[in-house]
């Protein structure tokens, strides 16, 4: 412990230090006080503390003294007294301000004091953090993304890498409007340091770096085709799309389901789906027996949403391998199997928006006389078997439907009335599950039906509009009408396929598609293989 008078003497020296070096007009000339101020950083408390005001001061006129300056001054970073550090750690920035060459190094040192256990501590790390970045918030953000993602040569621990990226989240994305000037500039140099560190992401950090792509103004609403293609090749190579697939792999089909629902809204914008098709087309399909059943839904469903947004050119390419898994999915009346109804709504709705695009397509798949002209058409050949055999199972599934959706609605009839008798809590919150389950079942059989009876024609209308709303997606409610002037309309919130769950992605830990909740409100209401379900999800 030091001395009373010993610690006054030191702090009076420092006074005296830093009252000439205020005063100087050429500073480098009073080197000897800048050592003095280096020295005193290791007496007494009291000394620090002013220590860690007067290093980063006057560090600038002294570069032959820096290294002694900054060791000196990260003493006090590891002081045991919490109200040195941080007095240290608020000093830190100003190393930065009129030497940016030190900026990479000074945000290295912050990064690592991002685990302090101190609330006071932690609070200083955050708001030097942030006088870097606007001091220079290009060279501060290049020094930051560096402990997020370095495949070659790791520099981080996962603990320190998390609390890069908490505050990269929570701190710099919701001031980016602030931080990224010039406008174009900075957001293309955060893009582009997002980019270099996909390739080591969890699946949740994944989604957040691309929902904030996705809020940049560069690939906004009035963003080029380029854009909108440079946003799906990240979201192509996250899926590993040119990797070799294996059926057994859970987590490369995780990767594939989730990033085509972060593909999504990028496609209704125009960017090309193709990829994603083909390879459902070349690798999902053809194993899809294979596949976990508790995945196989969660294609099914990305797959229907996607299906929307084809071109002609993929939809006649992926039509006959959808048509074959549709009529493997609606069984023969008299084959006694059970129906998946959940597989036959994404089936149908992905089937209907394909062949709207190509119609002539499914001549020869399900013996359709449609006339567009082309040597497509095929007219000419006898496809009735085709047309008796996709007919009748159409028939089957009605009948499977109706006779299902009027034991939901006993059922749903029951649950009201179970209801009315529940006491707890508990009991009520179990009924009102059940109750939505049998509400999501009954959309999906309205579903079926209202897309197996325009197939039955010779020559039907394929549905390609938003006329059917998918039972796992929340109806879009129209605005009502106005009796005042709008200063602006809310976009409906879209659902995509129920989960939030991303993509896994190497080495940084699964992070995937948590299995969702299946839907039995069906399952069991008639056994005996007409009608019984293994869920709607």
């Amino acid at each position: 412990m030091t001395d009373p008078s010993e610690e006054a003497t030191y702090i009076e020296k420092l006074y005296e230090y830093g009252e000439r070096l205020n005063s100087a007009t050429d500073k480098s000339q009073n080197k000897k006080d800048y050592q003095g101020i280096i020295d005193a950083a290791k007496t007494s408390i009291k000394a620090k503390q002013l220590a860690a005001q007067l290093i980063p001061r006057f560090f600038k006129f002294f570069p032959d003294l820096s290294g002694s300056a900054l060791d000196a001054h990260l003493d006090l970073i590891e002081e045991g007294e919490l109200g040195v550090r941080v007095q240290a750690i608020r000093g830190l920035p100003l190393f930065c301000k009129d030497t940016p060459e030190h900026i990479g190094k000074i945000v290295d040192i912050l990064v690592q004091l991002l685990a302090a256990e101190e609330f006071v501590e932690r609070d200083a790390v955050y708001k030097a953090l942030m006088s870097l970045l606007r001091q220079d918030v290009k060279a501060s953000l290049t020094a930051l993304f560096k402990h997020i993602g370095n495949v070659v040569e790791p520099i981080t621990d996962d603990v320190i890498r998390e609390k890069v990226l908490s505050f990269i989240k929570d701190k710099v994305f919701p001031i980016k409007a602030e931080l990224l000037k010039p406008q174009e500039e900075m957001e293309r140099h955060i893009t582009d340091l997002i980019k270099k560190s996909l390739a080591d992401v969890t699946g949740g950090e994944f989604k957040m770096f691309m929902d904030f792509l996705k809020s940049l103004s560069i690939f906004g609403e009035k963003a080029s085709p380029e854009r909108m293609k440079e946003l799906i090749v990240i979201i192509e190579e996250q899926a590993d799309l040119d990797a070799q697939f294996t059926v057994s792999d859970a987590d490369h089909i995780v990767r594939l389901i989730t990033c085509i629902q972060l593909a999504l809204p990028i496609v209704v914008r125009g960017a090309s789906s193709s990829k994603f098709l083909n390879y459902i087309n070349k690798h999902i399909i053809p194993v899809f027996d294979k596949i976990l059943e508790e995945q196989k839904l969660d294609l099914l469903k990305a797959l229907a949403e996607i299906s929307s947004y084809t071109t002609p050119q993929d939809s006649r390419q992926i039509l006959p391998s959808v048509v074959q898994l549709l009529k493997k999915y609606m069984p023969w009346r008299k084959s006694g199997e059970e129906m998946n109804f959940s597989y036959v709504e994404c089936l149908l709705f992905t089937f209907h928006h394909l062949a709207h695009k190509v119609p002539n397509a499914t001549n020869s798949l399900c013996g359709y006389k449609i006339v567009t002209g082309q040597p497509s058409d095929r007219l000419g050949e006898d496809f009735s078997d085709c047309y008796k055999d996709f007919t009748e199972r159409l028939s089957n599934v009605e009948d499977l439907t109706r006779a299902t959706m009027k034991k939901l609605t006993q059922g749903m009839a029951e649950h009201n009335k179970a209801m009315q008798a529940a006491k707890s809590d508990e009991a009520k919150d179990k009924i009102k599950t059940q109750k939505l389950n049998t509400t999501t079942g009954l959309r999906t059989c309205n579903n079926i039906l209202a897309m197996t009876k325009p197939l039955h024609a010779k020559t039907p209308s394929f549905i390609g509009d938003k006329s059917i709303n998918l039972s796992w997606k929340e109806a879009t409610k129209p605005s009502p009408p106005s009796t005042s002037t709008a200063t602006g309309t809310k976009r409906p919130v879209t659902a995509v396929n129920g989960s939030s769950n991303i993509v896994p992605k190497k080495g940084r830990g699964s992070g995937g598609l948590q299995n969702q909740l299946v839907n039995r409100a069906l399952e069991g209401l008639s056994r005996g293989g007409r009608s019984g379900i293994r869920g709607t999800a």
